[in-house]
């Protein structure tokens, strides 16, 4: 059984009330809800607290609860778990009994291959082996007769454009798939891919979905958000709903600018960004906006690690952010070759020299962010440098000096136009 497909835009300015988002759901809801037996709800973390996902997944709990039992997955890929403060924080008054937690490395089962000659033309040769698609087994329980997968298409790192079966075969993933899609997207390059739909990597998702994930009983429900308001959601089990979805975040979600900057300021709110994993959001989602011999200064007051998990972290802190090259070439070493999402995020959260990148955390020391190749400001100095509750978003004039604030990164992409284009 499926959800019925439903696509809702809002074109004006105010996105849509949480009536026509209850419209919206209760309008998806399949014929003969009884006979699900249980449903999966799989929402992403507080990470993505800001994707509208958080109000639908209480929504339809809600009116599922009415005919079956109902339990919730986050889609946490490598994340830390959320605590149970946090689960209320996002998803209201769902029972905390409902939720279960992802282990990336533990709880799988494998349902398929893309064969290695496919790897080998999706890389231009650069990875020819076969990449073995696992997801959670909770996923494979016939005891689901409807599983929902709740998130935001919005400009994505590793993938091109976030959310539909990423949602599943990373956020509910395990280690093998996430370790070579980070790596074949990190070896395309962050620039080519990011705010395009059909990049290498979502030619690799296409394939599990038409060949695996389509005999689930599998619906997505996909949000696009600006900055502060849900302005589409989108419903289907194909990925009719999703090229819908990615049109309109195309257009809300990129900015394009007509020259370079010399300096942009990112903000990091710290009930979101906790890791520079999470926080260099503020450097991917700039760096094509930003000149040469530049700068960018992150202000990341709850930044107090680097990795979501231990062994992350000491790969971070042992080969820092040094650029593609020099993490090409340690690829030879098993610790990173057995790793390769983290060598690919060492590589997407590089300046690669050309242009300054300032942290400034809130819980790392200068000795910590500087050993990771990033210059540093204690976070108390910068914040009065750089009054983040008094800047616009955009261009600001500030002492003289012309900067350009963002105060969320995850919300969008920031591109100079003519590299935008030339990429």
């Amino acid at each position: 059984m499926r959800l019925k497909a439903l696509t809702k835009l809002e074109h004006g300015g105010g996105g849509l009330t949480d009536a026509e988002l209850a419209a919206a759901v209760r309008g998806s809801l399949p014929d003969g809800p009884g006979e699900l037996g249980r449903v999966l709800l799989i929402p992403p973390d507080l990470t993505r607290a800001h994707s509208g996902a958080g109000r639908l997944t209480n929504l339809y709990y809600h009116e599922f609860r009415r005919y079956c039992a109902v339990d919730v997955l986050p889609a946490l890929g490598t994340h830390t778990p959320m605590t149970e403060s946090e689960c209320r924080e996002m998803f209201g008054d769902i029972p905390y009994a409902c939720f279960m937690q992802h282990d990336w490395r533990s709880g799988l089962a494998i349902i398929g291959r893309a064969p290695g000659g496919f790897v080998s033309e999706l890389s231009d040769g650069f990875m020819d082996s076969p990449v073995d698609f696992e997801i959670n087994n909770a996923l494979l329980d016939p005891a689901y007769g409807l599983i929902v997968s709740i998130g935001q298409v919005v400009p994505h790192e590793v993938v091109g454009m976030a959310n539909y079966s990423k949602n599943i075969l990373v956020g509910c993933g395990g280690s093998r798939l996430i370790n070579a899609s980070h790596m074949l997207g990190a070896h395309y390059g962050l620039e080519r891919l990011m705010g395009r739909d059909h990049s290498p990597v979502r030619k690799l998702f296409d394939y599990a979905q038409e060949n695996f994930l389509k005999k689930l009983p599998l619906s997505y429900v996909m949000t696009v958000v600006s900055a502060d308001a849900v302005r589409g959601v989108f419903i289907g089990d194909g990925r009719g709903a999703f090229e819908h979805a990615v049109a309109m975040s195309q257009k809300l979600n990129i900015t394009l600018l007509d020259r370079p900057l010399q300096k942009v300021v990112v903000y990091l709110d710290p009930k979101e960004f906790r890791s520079t994993w999470l926080g260099n959001k503020a450097i991917y989602r700039t760096r094509m906006a930003i000149a040469d011999g530049g700068e960018l200064i992150i202000l990341a007051p709850g930044v107090e690690r680097f990795g979501e998990d231990g062994e992350v972290d000491r790969l971070i802190r042992k080969y820092g952010y040094r650029g593609r090259g020099m993490i090409i070439a340690r690829l030879k070493n098993d610790d990173l070759a057995n790793n390769l999402s983290a060598a690919a995020h060492l590589i997407h959260g590089s300046d690669e020299g050309r242009f300054k990148t300032v942290y400034c955390p809130g819980r790392l020391t200068g000795e910590e962010i500087e050993g990771v190749g990033y210059g540093y400001m204690e976070y108390s100095e910068a914040a009065k440098l750089y009054p983040y509750e008094r800047l616009k978003e955009g261009l600001n004039s500030l002492n003289g000096d012309e900067i350009y604030f963002i105060a969320n990164p995850a919300v969008g992409l920031w591109a100079a136009r003519e590299k935008f284009y030339r990429e």
